[in-house]
């Protein structure tokens, strides 16, 4: 298995006396240990308006924490492509891939939050189509030498070439979320390595899974599972008291972010906070990895709400136990 991390940093809002960027710093420096520590790579969140301190600029902070380290990818997680211009970020995501030496995994989704979607005045509704769009112009802006044009719902460019060249050609892997079946055909279809969420529970993990072989298959391609990343959240654990502090702190970040994203299915218990975690002792940990490596997961990222102690006692006590040499993306 390989083992990345994925998340956000938090900006400290208040006076001129509070440090607002202690908890980005903070993040940045995680980042380089994880590396030292093993981990294989990052994946970053985008969100906007939460008033949480959350990541924004994505790529920004990636390119910072790429410049402290030698190895470790540099994932999104996603990059919601209905809110940017395509050939800016295709721009800003080739000259990072350049930097990086060809680190980059560039994470694409259509969003989700409606909050997100009302403060940047675009409708929701045309999520979908912006989307297709987007990507359609990103990677024809990533992989064409020569001068090209594009005459589009939302973008119109005329005999443009976009600089500079990506390092990975013909561009960065893409990689998109997907939670049912219609989205996990259209990852498969399109060709892109796929993301699944860190609420899932393990029997949906396994159908996910299935069912994205299964389609790649059908493509006639080869399927890797280091194509499929699948995130939990991780504390690691020594009492029982432990145990609850940590899942009661679980379904209260749960319930903040159906707050944000409304989302009507949300099932706000015990068993639906548990589903997705990586939580217990290290033996309970690695038998849960276990679980997940018996369905098929050979790539997981980790959301460490304990910080650098979970990261570190995970790559002490856990991961040799499931580690294998990094593959090539």
């Amino acid at each position: 298995m390989q083992f990345g991390l994925f998340g956000s940093a938090q900006a400290k809002r208040g006076g001129p006396n509070d440090d607002s960027g202690a908890g980005f710093r903070e993040f940045v420096e995680r980042n380089i240990e994880a590396e030292a520590l093993g981990y294989y790579s990052t994946f970053l969140v985008e969100h906007h308006f939460t008033g949480f301190g959350q990541v924004s600029a994505t790529l920004n902070l990636l390119t910072w924490i790429g410049a402290r380290t030698k190895t470790l990818r540099l994932g999104t997680a996603v990059m919601v492509l209905p809110w940017h211009n395509p050939v800016l970020l295709a721009e800003q995501i080739a000259t990072l891939d350049l930097l990086s030496d060809g680190r980059v995994d560039a994470g694409v989704g259509k969003g989700y939050r409606l909050s997100e979607f009302d403060g940047f005045r675009i409708p929701i509704e045309e999520a979908d189509d912006r989307f297709e769009e987007c990507l359609e112009v990103m990677i024809k802006a990533l992989a064409s030498d020569a001068p090209w044009s594009h005459q589009g719902t939302y973008w119109q460019f005329d005999e443009i070439v976009v600089e500079p060249p990506s390092a990975q050609r013909p561009h960065p892997p893409f990689w998109m979320g997907a939670g049912s079946p219609a989205s996990i055909k259209q990852v498969a279809d399109r060709g892109m390595n796929m993301l699944l969420g860190q609420f899932d529970s393990l029997e949906k993990i396994s159908e996910e899974v299935a069912l994205y072989k299964s389609e790649v298959e059908s493509h006639g391609r080869v399927y890797d599972a280091m194509n499929v990343a699948v995130a939990r959240s991780i504390n690691i654990v020594d009492t029982a008291s432990e145990y609850e502090q940590a899942l009661e702190s679980r379904m209260a970040g749960r319930r903040r972010t159906q707050q944000l994203a409304r989302r009507p299915n949300f099932q706000d218990t015990r068993e639906d906070a548990e589903a997705g975690t990586l939580y217990g002792t290290p033996e309970e940990v690695a038998a849960k990895l276990q679980a997940l490596q018996d369905i098929g997961v050979e790539y997981v990222l980790l959301n460490s709400p304990g910080g650098l102690p979970t990261l570190r006692r995970f790559a002490r006590e856990v991961m040799p136990e499931f580690l294998t040499d990094s593959p090539k993306l």
